[in-house]
C-alpha cells in the first residue's frame, strides 16, 4: 500500500460519536464520515487525539476503523492513529489496522514510561518490521511527553520507516524548519494539526492540514483550501477568521472542564446541534457539557451561518 504521490489536502481528525451507554454510534460515524466526503476533504483520519482514541477499548477502536473503511470505500484515504504505551500494544493495533485496510497508520512516540531519541527509532522499526503500510509519523510532545526531534524525523524518513510527519507540537519554529527539510527531502509529508492558522501552515509550504474543527465545518475548510491553492490570499484570509470566530465553540466550557473536554465537547456538541451525531457523549471520566454551554455553541453556529 502506498498514499497517492502529492497526497495533501484537508485531512479532518474526526471525532469518536458515542451512545450514552459509552459505546461507539456507528450510524453517527456514517454520517459523519459521508458529511466529510461531501464537502469535498482529500482524507480521513481516524483514531487521533480528537478521536479520544486513548478513552477507547481495543474492541472499540477495532469498530471505528472497520466502520470507516467500509463506510469511505476507497473514495479518499483512511488514515489511522495507533496511540498507545508501548511498542507492544501498538503493533497489535498495527495489525488490526492492517487488515482492515486503512491506507496509512499515524503513530507517536510510545507514552508513560519517558523514552529518548534512539529509542523512538526502534519503536518506528519495530511497526515498520510488522506491517506493510506507510507509516506517519505523529509529533504530539504535549500527550507523549517528548518531540520526535527534527534529526530523528529525518533519520526516520531516510530509513524509509515513515513517509511524513503530522506536527502537533505547537512549536511553529520547529514546523517551519521540518517544512525547510522538503528542499532536500521533497517526497517527504508534512501536516501540521494547526486550526486557526491554516493559512499560514499552506504559505509555508506544507503538504496538508489535520483540523479538528473540519469535524463541524469542512466545507469551510475546502474553501480555505481551494482558496490557497488559488493564491488568493484575501479570501484565503477572510475563510480563515471566520474559522477563528468558529473555533470559539472549543473555549465555551473552559472555565469548568478539563481541556479535551472543553474542546471535544464543543466540536461534539456543535455536531449534535448539526444533526450529524446523536450526542455529545464523551469517553469517561471527560465530562458534557451543561444545557448553558450547549446554548452557548448554538449562538456560535448561529452567528457563523451554520444554523
Amino acid at each position: 500500500m502506498t498514499l497517492a504521490h502529492g497526497f495533501g489536502g484537508i485531512v479532518p481528525p474526526l471525532v469518536t460519536p458515542m451512545t450514552e451507554e459509552f459505546e461507539i454510534d456507528t450510524d453517527s460515524l456514517q454520517r459523519l464520515i459521508e458529511a466529510q466526503l461531501a464537502a469535498g476533504v482529500q482524507g480521513i483520519f481516524v483514531l487521533g487525539s480528537t478521536g479520544e482514541t486513548v478513552h477507547l477499548t481495543d474492541r472499540q477502536r477495532a469498530t471505528v476503523i472497520d466502520v470507516t473503511v467500509r463506510t469511505v470505500a476507497g473514495r479518499v484515504p483512511v488514515l489511522a492513529g495507533l496511540i498507545d504505551t508501548t511498542t507492544a500494544r501498538v503493533l497489535e493495533h498495527a495489525a488490526v489496522a492492517q487488515r482492515a485496510g486503512v491506507d496509512a497508520v499515524v503513530l507517536p512516540a510510545p507514552f508513560y514510561a519517558r523514552i529518548n531519541q534512539a529509542e523512538i527509532i526502534e519503536h518506528f522499526r519495530a511497526v515498520h518490521a510488522a506491517i506493510d503500510v506507510p507509516i506517519i509519523a505523529y509529533n504530539i510532545p504535549v500527550s507523549v511527553h517528548i518531540k520526535i526531534e527534527l534529526p530523528t524525523l529525518l533519520q526516520l524518513f531516510k530509513e524509509r520507516l515513515i513517509v511524513g510527519v503530522k506536527d502537533s507540537s505547537g512549536d511553529e519554529v520547529n514546523f517551519r524548519s521540518t517544512v525547510l527539510a522538503k528542499q532536500q527531502y521533497p517526497d517527504f509529508l508534512v501536516f501540521s494539526g494547526q486550526q486557526v492558522v491554516v493559512d499560514l501552515i499552506f504559505w509555508m509550504g506544507a503538504d496538508g492540514a489535520v483540523p479538528g474543527l473540519g469535524n463541524v465545518d469542512p466545507a469551510g475548510y475546502q474553501r480555505l483550501y481551494q482558496a490557497i491553492t488559488a493564491g488568493n490570499v484575501s479570501q484565503a484570509r477572510q475563510e480563515q477568521e471566520r474559522l477563528i470566530r468558529l473555533y470559539t465553540i472549543t473555549r465555551v466550557a473552559q472555565q469548568r472542564l478539563s481541556p479535551h473536554a472543553a474542546a471535544f465537547g464543543g466540536l461534539k456538541t456543535a455536531l449534535q446541534l448539526l444533526g450529524i451525531i446523536n450526542t455529545n457523549v464523551m469517553g469517561r471520566p471527560l465530562q458534557r457539557f451543561n444545557a448553558d454551554e450547549v446554548e452557548q455553541v448554538r449562538q456560535i453556529l448561529v452567528e457563523n451561518q451554520l444554523l
